[in-house]
């Protein structure tokens, strides 16, 4: 079984033993790397600024093939970005505001801010 967590060992004694977990480390990379894609921020964008769309209304007003749509649709949910609803035969897109939310957060605590 391959191990995720790993100690730092401290310079001095006055510092204590960090932790690091790899697998956590993946995963945050995995996330920031499903917001930093210029096509998916513009969908972002669009869902934000209709409130709720379906991904006919996503590829019509982007000139995009459904499939990339589609594709981009599926990584920002997987990420927690977009959230669905469905309605009938539709499934309507919007933004999980809270999950911006906490990005924020984490990357202004990232960047010291």
């Amino acid at each position: 079984m391959t191990s995720y967590s790993h100690t730092i060992i401290p310079a001095s004694e006055s510092e204590p033993e960090l932790k690091i977990d790899t697998l956590d480390i993946k995963k945050a990379a995995i996330i920031l790397r499903a917001v930093n894609h210029k096509l998916r921020q513009i969908i972002l964008k669009y869902i934000g600024e209709k409130g709720q769309v379906t991904v006919t209304e996503i590829f019509e007003h982007l000139l995009l093939e459904q499939a990339v749509a589609s594709q981009q649709l599926a990584k920002l949910r997987r990420t927690g970005f977009v959230k669905t609803k469905r309605e009938g035969k539709f499934i309507y897109y919007s933004v999980s505001r809270q999950r911006l939310l906490d990005l924020n957060q984490f990357v202004s605590n990232l960047l010291g801010q």
